[in-house]
C-alpha cells in the first residue's frame, strides 16, 4: 500500500489549491477576500424550475431509481432545445443522454472510448482541466495544442497530427472557451469536421457557455455542420445557463455510436439523477426563457464593470464576447513572475482572489482568469483594492 496508485500518480499537484489555501488562511485571520476564483454562479435557480422540483419531490413514485441515460421527457426536452436553438434534429433515444453535469459525462466518455496506452488525444492548451485530465485518468496520452488565437489553431493541429505516430484518435474542443473566453463562428466548425474526417478523429465539443454570449455574438454548435454527427458529440451543462451548478444536470448529444458507448458504461456505474431534478430540468428547457436573458444581462453588466474598472486602474484586458470569465493578461511589470506568484501577490496586496492561468496549462501562464461571480458592490470594492495595489507598486515586481 506504500506505492502511489497508478491513476493518482498521473495527476499533477492541483495549482488552484495553493491559492485556495492562502485564501483560507487570510480569511481565518479576519481578512475580507473578494473571490473571483471559481466559476460558481451566485444567483439562485429561476423560481419556476425550483417550484417544479418541489412539486415533483412530493410524489413518491419519483423517489425510485431513475434511468442512467435520463428520463425520456428530459431527453426529449434536450432535443427540442437543439432544434429551436441550432435547428439540429436529434433522436432522443439514440443521440442524447442525460449526464450528472457535463464534467461527469465527459469523464465517463473518456473512459468509454480510451484504449489505455494506445489512445492519443489532441487537447487545447490552455483549457479547463477536465478536458485533459478526464483522458489522463482514463489512460490516454495527451498532445497539447497551443490555443491562444483561434486563427492559429489549425496550423497547430495539422503539425501535431503530422508529427505524431501513432496518429491521434480524439480531438477535444471547447467554445466559447473556458478559461480564455475565445469564440468561433460556424466556419470554424466546418473546418473541424473536415479535419476530423480527413484524419479519422472523434471530436468531443464542450459548449457549456453557449448561452452566455454578448454584443450580438451567437455561439454555434458543431452539430450544425452537415455530417458532423458522423464524428462528433457535444456536451452541454445547465449550470451556467440556468444558475443550476449544484443540481448537476448536463447532457451529451450527437454520434449515436459514441452516445451508446457512454450509455452502456453509465449503466454499470450509476442510476442517473434524482428524478425530480430531471423533471424540473425539462421545465427549464421547455419553459419561458426570459430567465436566461436576465442571467446573460447580469454577466454582461458585470463584465463591463470589471473591464472598465481594470482599465481605469491601468490594467487593460480584453472584453470577452462570451462566458462568465475575463481572461486577463498579467500587466507587463508583473508578467515574469508567472500567474501563480502574481495571483498570490494579488491576494496578499489587493485582497482579491483569481485563478492562475498556469492551472489551465503552461500556455496560460501569462494570464489569470477572473470569474464574474461577485455583485456590483463587491466588484467595485475589488477594483479599489487593485488600484491601491498598482498605485503602491511592489518590490516583488522588480
Amino acid at each position: 500500500m506504500e506505492e502511489e496508485f497508478y491513476r493518482i500518480k498521473r495527476l499533477p499537484p492541483y495549482v488552484f489549491a495553493v491559492v485556495n489555501e492562502l485564501k483560507s488562511q487570510a480569511r481565518a485571520r479576519g481578512e475580507d477576500i473578494i473571490d473571483f476564483g471559481m466559476g460558481n454562479p451566485d444567483h439562485p435557480t429561476p423560481k419556476h424550475i425550483v417550484d417544479r422540483l418541489n412539486e415533483a419531490a412530493q410524489e413518491g413514485r419519483n423517489h425510485r431509481y431513475s434511468m442512467s441515460k435520463g428520463i425520456h421527457g428530459l431527453r426529449k426536452a434536450v432535443c427540442g432545445y437543439y432544434k429551436r436553438r441550432f435547428d439540429v434534429e436529434l433522436d432522443p433515444d439514440r443521440e442524447a443522454i442525460v449526464t450528472i453535469g457535463s464534467k461527469e459525462g465527459l469523464s465517463h466518455m473518456a473512459l468509454a472510448i480510451t484504449n489505455p496506452g494506445a489512445t492519443t488525444v489532441l487537447a487545447p492548451n490552455p483549457t479547463y482541466p477536465i478536458h485533459v485530465y478526464a483522458f489522463v485518468i482514463a489512460g490516454a496520452d495527451i498532445l497539447h495544442v497551443p490555443l491562444l488565437r483561434a486563427e492559429d489553431f489549425f496550423d497547430a493541429l495539422k503539425h501535431a497530427v503530422e508529427h505524431t505516430w501513432p496518429r491521434p484518435q480524439i480531438l477535444m474542443i471547447n467554445f466559447p472557451a473556458n478559461p480564455t473566453a475565445m469564440v468561433v463562428d460556424l466556419d470554424f466548425y466546418v473546418k473541424v469536421v473536415a479535419f476530423a474526417k480527413e484524419h479519422d478523429l472523434i471530436v468531443l465539443s464542450d459548449v457549456a457557455y453557449a448561452e452566455l454570449c454578448f454584443d450580438g455574438y451567437i455561439a454555434p454548435s458543431i452539430l450544425q455542420v452537415p455530417g458532423a454527427k458522423d464524428v462528433a458529440v457535444e456536451f452541454y451543462s445547465m449550470s451556467k445557463t440556468y444558475n443550476m451548478p449544484g443540481w448537476r444536470v448536463g447532457f451529451a448529444v450527437g454520434n449515436a455510436r459514441l452516445i451508446n458507448a457512454l450509455t452502456r458504461l453509465k449503466s454499470y456505474l450509476d442510476y442517473g439523477l434524482f428524478q425530480p431534478i430531471q423533471i424540473a430540468a425539462a421545465v427549464g428547457l421547455n419553459g419561458p426563457q426570459e430567465c436566461v436573458d436576465e442571467i446573460r444581462e447580469l454577466y454582461r453588466s458585470r463584465r463591463d464593470l470589471l473591464v472598465d474598472g481594470l482599465a481605469r486602474a491601468g490594467w487593460e484586458v480584453d472584453r470577452p464576447k462570451a462566458t462568465m470569465f475575463v481572461w486577463a493578461r498579467i500587466p507587463e511589470e508583473y508578467r515574469k513572475m508567472g500567474s501563480l506568484e502574481f495571483s498570490k501577490l494579488l491576494l496578499q496586496e489587493a485582497k482579491v482572489a483569481v485563478a492562475p492561468g498556469v492551472g489551465f496549462g503552461k500556455h496560460g501562464d501569462e494570464f489569470v482568469r477572473i470569474a464574474l461571480i461577485e455583485n456590483e458592490h463587491r466588484t467595485r470594492q475589488a477594483l479599489r483594492g487593485v488600484r491601491r495595489f498598482f498605485s503602491a507598486g511592489s518590490d516583488v515586481a522588480a
